[in-house]
């Protein structure tokens, strides 16, 4: 069962978040937050998957909340198109995912799905538009990385981060097994110092190997 804490200061809005993802068989919802101090303090408290985050709240947003949740769980951002400088503050603070607000249940589901397997989430909606505009505007995270540091098979798991692909897919054209997957992309984040998958998208796609 896939664990989710509800991070938003609407009330309808959580209401209708966890109304959906508890109607998923497969998820659960343990907690809510109405803004990032209580998101923070009910992760640490709760421990769940997924932390489903909105960026603008009160007290501390959504941004500073996810920064202190790295590693304690698993941060999808909810957005809007007009968020954009707010979501590139989201990514180098280690967000594993991106969301529009206006995406249907079906697809909020399987968002979550994905985060809390490690595969993050790239949204061809979202997320390629955000890698290019971040790589302008913004320091890249790891872009001063040395790429030495990883193996010939890192690196080509690192190739396949680029290109969006799940551990699943990955494991399937490397023949390696999930889990075998998912040991090298934490070595990677680890020896390039990054805080999520998203970011190692967009060193990969930096440095051409994708």
């Amino acid at each position: 069962m896939i664990r989710v804490l509800i991070a938003d200061d609407h009330a309808a809005v959580r209401a209708g978040l966890t109304l959906i993802c508890d109607t998923a068989e497969d998820l659960t919802v343990v907690g809510e937050a109405a803004d990032g101090v209580e998101a923070v303090d009910k992760a640490i408290q709760l421990r769940p998957d997924v932390v489903v985050m909105d960026i603008r709240m009160p007290r501390l947003d959504g941004i500073a909340a996810t920064a202190k949740l790295t590693g304690v769980a698993d941060v999808l951002v909810l957005t809007t198109y007009g968020d954009d400088s707010h979501v590139f503050d989201a990514l180098a603070a280690g967000a594993a995912g991106f969301l529009l607000k206006d995406t249907d249940a079906e697809a909020l589901v399987a968002a979550v799905r994905e985060v809390a397997a490690g595969n993050g989430l790239i949204s061809p909606a979202v997320t390629r538009r955000l890698i290019a505009e971040f790589g302008r505007r913004r320091p890249r995270p790891g872009s001063q990385a040395d790429l030495s540091s990883l193996t010939q098979r890192e690196i080509e798991v690192l190739s396949h981060i680029g290109r969006g692909l799940s551990n699943a897919d990955i494991g399937k054209d490397l023949g390696m097994a999930e889990a075998t997957v998912k040991t090298h992309v934490s070595r990677i984040l680890s020896k390039l110092e990054l805080q999520s998958r998203v970011q190692a998208a967009i060193l990969a796609q930096e440095n051409g190997i994708t």
